[in-house]
Parts: C-alpha cells; structure tokens; sequence
C-alpha cells in the first residue's frame, strides 16, 4: 500500500494496516499532514481486506501539534491554515474502520486531537497527554472540546484545557484517556496485538458497530471545530496570543495581561 505522502509510510499485516507518521524530530501536524493521513485512511475503507488500522509515529515524540516557531505552523499556503486542517480533522472522523494509536511519547495540543481521532490509544510510560493551548493564549482546537468530554468526562476534560497540565500515561489510565500502558519496548505489539484482535471478527459487523458506538461523532466534530476556529480568529489578534507564542518558543511561563 502507498499513502501517496512521504512522511507517511503505509503497509499491510494480515488484516491490519499500520499507518506511521515520520516527520521528525516532532511530527507536528500540517494541512497537508493530515489531507495525507485522511487520504490513506480513505484508502483503507475502500480495502476489503482491513479491518482496523493501526496508527503510530516515528521517533520519541507522538506528535507536538503546530510549530509556532514557523510563520506558517499549519501549511497550507496560508498564515493561517487553521480551517483547512479542521476541515482534513472531520475526514479522519469520518473514516469507518476502528483505529488503534500507538502513543510513545508527547500528544500536544493537535497532537492530543489526532490521539483522539483513534478508538483506542496504548500508550508508553513516557507518554504525555497536554492541550496547553491557554498557556499560548489560545483556544483548544481540533474538535478537542467535544472529544475530549466524550473519553474522560467534563470535568478532567476542563481540568486538561483550563490548566494546561501534562498528564501522565499512568494518570490517562486511570481516567480512560488510554487503554493501557506497557513498556516502551512492548508498544507496537501491543497496540498491533489490540488491532488483530479487532481484525480477526466479521467486517461488516465492526464497520456497523462502531458507527452506532461513534453515532454523529463526525457531525460533531464538524459543528465543534466550527467554533473553536471562531474563537481562535479572535485571540489569535491578541497580544497575549503574541506573548504565548513568545513564551513557547523562550520555554518559559507567558506574562499575560488581558489584551
């Protein structure tokens, strides 16, 4: 199989497709990252013989979201490419077939989002799971205001997006944001073993119950992004967006005023 993207490598394991990201050293998310992605998970529903995928990524960082060191952190021909990578965002929502993530290390901001796109997540001890978008001045993104909820319950999700805190593998267990954590050695075969155990049972079957599990998660997804991309328009002309991306990029705490 061939994604038709170079940092994204596609081949076949029985009935599983293993999906990996390679875009070192971070995998920060682009448009054309995720069009991408959301091309060869298209693909893959047309294949008759996958039954789940499996989505992993190069390196020791899972995905670092955007890179707000870049004039234009998203791609997309544009300053801002936001819309056209949430619009890339409810295609991979909207893909059929389950997916099970591989997480070995930071899910950040849009890469906590792309995590989430996946029906399971296994995860390494060294994972961490962060939407720090309030510590640049932003607003979360991605659909995370509806995802999020969906997994570890309203009121973890607004602990995670009002602070900002890295959780940890052990703590994303024991609040359901992972499915399970083993060592970072063991990763892959375990997230590969969860894959074929979905793989081995009828198609059509898991195609129709994961619709009904997942109902208008896609539609959601949609309409939430919608907002969120409002909402971000208008920080992103603030002067503490400005600072937060200051700060990042400095690694230090953001001095906020307001404006």
């Amino acid at each position: 199989m061939n994604s038709g993207h170079s940092e994204i490598q596609v081949k076949r394991d029985g009935h599983v497709a293993i999906i990996e990201i390679d875009r070192p050293p971070n995998n920060h998310v682009t448009v054309e990252l995720l069009r991408g992605l959301a091309d060869a998970l298209q693909e893959i529903d047309g294949e008759r013989e996958i039954r789940c995928s499996l989505l992993l990524s190069a390196g020791k960082v899972f995905c670092a979201g955007a890179n707000f060191s870049s004039t234009t952190p998203l791609g997309g021909g544009s300053e801002d490419g936001t819309g056209q990578l949430y619009r890339e965002a409810v295609r991979l929502f909207s893909t059929k077939k389950p997916i099970v993530a591989a997480v070995q290390g930071a899910a950040v901001g849009a890469g906590l989002g792309l995590a989430l796109v996946a029906d399971f997540r296994i995860a390494a001890p060294e994972a961490r799971f962060v939407a720090n978008f309030v510590k640049l001045g932003f607003h979360p993104g991605f659909g995370l205001t509806c995802t999020l909820p969906r997994i570890v319950g309203t009121q973890k999700a607004a602990l995670m997006c009002l602070t900002g805190r890295r959780v940890k593998a052990e703590e994303a267990l024991d609040w359901g944001l992972v499915d399970e954590v083993v060592p970072r050695n063991e990763l892959c075969n375990a997230a590969l073993k969860l894959a074929h155990e979905i793989a081995e049972n009828a198609p059509l079957a898991l195609a129709a119950t994961r619709a009904t599990l997942r109902a208008d998660l896609a539609e959601l997804v949609k309409a939430q992004t919608d907002k969120e991309h409002a909402e971000q328009a208008i920080l992103r002309k603030t002067s503490d967006f400005q600072e937060g991306i200051r700060a990042v990029r400095e690694r230090r705490p953001g001095n906020f005023t307001g404006v």
